[in-house]
């Protein structure tokens, strides 16, 4: 039985300080380490606290100026892993927790569909939200609002859809449930915004599930690689409504001052928090590769370094591409693998942390790049392995729509 409480661990040692004694015997604060113990869906070195790469001949290492807790570099389409820090480290999601909420919430309402604000709706959202400017007693479209929700990571438009799917319990609620038929194991939903919130947890391995899953989406893919648009605003004097530009907020699309948009981005989705810091999920192509790269929270606290970072790992995934042999892969969801934690998958924290247990290591650790299915190394009948593992890599393939290679939408 799947228990998601079991698999949490504590949220202030998941996103909290740890502490130990220096040499001279005063207390002093350390930089957060990791646990020692974390899930291992997707692959037991996934599970294993630090920097996880396997690279080939002639590979280019991993850029060392890399200062995120926790990122993981995957084929958008493959699922596969090609190097990962700490991916399942539980830690505080901010906004890019909205790829779950669009998730859950984008396919229910047609984005024509017109929705009256009511004041109640704008209620409950954290002191300091990001926000897009919806006011109460207007009109908007669904299309509208999920502009709100990418381009602003507005909670206010984040609070409004709830509103419309029943209500911000109703639609955690939904969240949790989604994330569980991901398979996303590391995550617990306490706010449909991502605003920080005691116990609030994910982790980069299911923020890049959670983007994999709507990049599936065409809404999803429109509304995650638009650069700027119009949205509503208030009405004027002779009573028709005006508008306002707004613009994303990923500068990874959008570019700023010190950061240029990054040739080929497509989305996905950035988050800024006290807590969490800066996170960020994005997906590019570059030729026919489609990489995802999960960035959480940088302890270089320079302008825009959690885009700057991604960039680096987006370089070095390009460039590694066919170098490297995968370290685990991204789950598909229940309805094609079942439970990803159980017996003869893939193994979680909570199953007595024992390396192995229930799972074949070597056929989640090593593929043959020249034909791209994942193999068995080492193990007796291995063919008939093979024949197996092939047939799953087929289904589990992801393809992504030519769409997500043209980049950003500048003006709708």
């Amino acid at each position: 039985m799947f228990v998601l409480s079991a698999l949490l661990v504590p949220p202030v040692v998941a996103g909290g300080g740890a502490y130990a004694a220096d040499g001279g015997g005063e207390e002093r604060a350390k930089e957060p380490v990791p646990p020692a113990v974390m899930s291992r869906v997707g692959g037991e070195r996934l599970g294993v606290p630090g920097v996880q790469v396997q690279l080939k001949d002639g590979a280019p290492k991993v850029p060392r100026d890399i200062t995120a807790r926790s990122w993981i570099v995957s084929d958008a389409e493959t699922g596969e892993v090609l190097a990962a820090k700490n991916p399942h480290w539980q830690l505080p999601p901010a906004s890019t927790l909205k790829m779950l909420f669009a998730d859950t919430v984008l396919p229910k309402f047609p984005k024509g569909e017109k929705y009256t604000v009511k004041p109640a709706d704008l209620q409950g959202m954290g002191e300091g939200s990001s926000l897009v400017g919806i006011k109460e007693n207007l009109t908007y479209t669904v299309h509208d609002l999920w502009l709100g929700v990418f381009l602003r990571s507005g909670n206010d438009a984040v609070h409004t859809l709830s509103a419309m799917n029943g209500g911000t319990a109703a639609t955690v609620a939904e969240m949790r449930q989604r994330a569980k038929d991901l398979n996303a194991v590391d995550t617990h939903v306490v706010t449909p915004d991502g605003y920080d919130a005691p116990g609030q947890v994910s982790s980069a391995y299911d923020l890049s599930l959670f983007a994999r899953a709507g990049l599936q989406n065409a809404d999803f893919r429109e509304y995650c690689s638009t650069a700027n648009a119009q949205f509503p605003g208030d009405k004027g004097k002779n009573g028709k409504r005006e508008s306002f530009g707004i613009q994303n907020t990923n500068r990874l699309l959008s570019g700023d001052y010190d950061i240029k948009p990054y040739p080929g981005i497509a989305g996905v989705k950035n988050g800024s928090t006290t807590n969490a810091g800066s996170t960020f999920t994005g997906v590019a192509q570059r030729g026919e590769r489609k990489l995802l790269v999960t960035v959480m929270n940088p302890e270089k606290k320079e302008h825009n370094e959690a885009y700057k970072e991604t960039a680096a790992l987006f370089d070095w995934g390009f460039s590694a591409a066919g170098k490297v042999a995968p370290v685990g892969r991204l789950v598909g969801p229940r309805s094609e693998e079942g439970d990803a934690t159980a017996a003869g998958h893939h193994g979680a924290a909570g199953d007595d942390a024992k390396p192995g247990k229930g799972q074949d290591p070597s056929a989640l650790n090593a593929t043959d790049t020249s034909s791209g299915a994942w193999t068995a190394v080492g193990v007796a009948g291995g063919a008939l392995v093979v024949v197996g593992a092939v047939a799953l890599f087929v289904r589990r393939r992801r393809p992504l729509p030519e769409a997500v290679r043209r980049g950003s939408r500048r003006r709708r």
